[in-house]
């Protein structure tokens, strides 16, 4: 319900991102810095809150031997500002790891480092978020029939908060997907949970797994399984011909630089529809070359010994699971044949992707201010700034779901550093740290009064 503005009203923030995963991180990173640059009287104020009881990235895909399959160089500040003191190399700095990083010669960390990255950064301004808050509600506060700001309700246990912002930045991040039908269940797994639910067999012996998908985390997940239980199967099941190569050549990469998301920004319909087409095979459903090799390379092996634990099912899919008292049966189809066959597990693992989550979904009425295309996709602004109705006066600005506008980037960490200082600059711009008409207390980086 609208709320008209009162009296005795709560602490302003220019800003209030709901998620704090790393792109949202990466904004409170810039708002940090430009603070610093500006002083107090020109300070973006704001606050963030995180489901989560503590910084978390993936944390069920964190492979001891997993690299990541980005640049260093695309941390959460480099691009932007290659002297902040939250990059990368200053992390590796403080860690003592410095110039070891440099002599191992490779652009691509472990990705249990750039997770501890991402922690070491967060920590760094942790003042700025609250942690296990999930947002609950977006309410719009009217003046006049315009709305000023938006009241942003978090809740806590049995706590519950409200703050009040001029600007939103929404990051929820991605949801795993699984097939119609299927559901998650002690035998049945979504890859994003791999390593809490691999704990959960210490002092079984499986006899086999079963994975399902083509891509970067299902190869992983295969050679993960295949590693930690040497005495088990682990069947990998996928509709094509085999694992597609992800292609990281120097030439298709530029489709990550910032100069693409301008361009794909200003393209025909059409045009961006031929761009994924020509370089989803830069990012989606394609493993890393080394990875393929690998897997092959241990499946000729046992091939030979005549000790066969890694099989290959291509051309085919699971049609089904059902779980009986002691396991899991997956019927696989042939894609050629039509033929079918069982295959019983301990565990089933689908490794089929994410999914983003409506960015508007938590906006309640505010999001019938919203704009959206004639396909139903919520119309999106350069600077990332949700296109809304003229009496909506606060900002937007999303940070995912804007692949139909942005391009491949979206929900990458390529383009993070980049894209949180044009929607700071974006809210610095539009210039709406201006006094309302009635002034309203303002609140601090980490919500007390000023």
């Amino acid at each position: 319900m609208s709320q008209v503005l009162p009296g005795d009203a709560p602490l302003v923030h220019d800003l209030i991102g709901i998620g704090f995963g790393p792109s949202n991180v990466a904004m409170a990173i810039a708002l940090s810095e430009h603070n610093a640059r500006v002083g107090r009287q020109e300070a973006v104020t704001a606050h963030f809150f995180e489901q989560q009881p503590k910084f978390g990235w993936h944390r069920g895909m964190l492979i001891d031997d997993a690299t990541m399959q980005v640049s260093y160089l695309k941390d959460l500040v480099s691009l932007r500002n290659p002297a902040s003191e939250y990059s990368f190399l200053c992390y590796l700095q403080s860690k003592g790891r410095l110039i070891d990083f440099v002599n191992a010669k490779n652009l691509f960390p472990l990705r249990v480092e750039f997770h501890d990255y991402f922690e070491w950064a967060a920590a760094k301004v942790d003042d700025m978020v609250s942690y296990g808050h999930e947002v609950i509600a977006v309410e719009p506060v009217v003046r006049d029939g315009v709305v000023e700001y938006l009241d942003v309700t978090a809740r806590s246990g049995s706590e519950v908060v409200v703050h009040r912002a001029r600007n939103l930045v929404i990051s929820t991040g991605l949801r795993p997907v699984m097939p119609e039908g299927v559901d998650r269940t002690d035998r049945v797994w979504h890859n994003s949970e791999l390593l809490k639910k691999v704990d959960g067999l210490e002092g079984t012996n499986p006899s086999r797994f079963v994975v399902v998908g083509a891509g970067q985390s299902a190869a992983e997940n295969v050679a993960y399984l295949h590693r930690r239980f040497p005495e088990a199967e682990v069947c990998a099941v996928f509709s094509r011909y085999g694992y597609s190569p992800a292609d990281d050549s120097s030439f298709a990469n530029r489709i990550f630089d910032p100069a693409a998301v301008d361009e794909y920004f200003t393209a025909p319909d059409d045009i961006k529809q031929k761009l994924m087409d020509y370089h989803g095979n830069t990012n989606y459903s394609v493993v890393d070359i080394d990875l393929i090799d690998d897997l092959y390379r241990q499946a000729y092996q046992e091939r030979v010994l005549g000790t066969e634990r890694l099989r290959f099912i291509n051309v085919s899919r699971v049609t089904g699971v059902e779980e009986t008292q002691d396991n899991v049966r997956a019927t696989v189809k042939s894609l050629i044949t039509g033929e079918e066959t069982t295959l019983d597990a301990d565990v089933v693992v689908y490794a089929t992707g994410y999914s983003q989550a409506d960015p508007v979904g938590l906006l309640g009425e505010v999001g019938d201010r919203c704009h959206r295309d004639d396909q139903g996709r919520i119309r999106v602004e350069r600077d990332y700034r949700v296109a809304t109705h003229p009496e909506l006066r606060c900002g937007i600005y999303l940070q995912g779901g804007t692949e139909h506008t942005h391009g491949i980037t979206s929900s990458l960490l390529s383009n993070t550093a980049i894209r949180v200082g044009e929607i700071l600059q974006s809210i610095i711009d539009r210039d709406l740290k201006a006094a309302p008409a009635t002034a309203q207390p303002l609140a601090d980086g980490i919500g007390t009064a000023r």
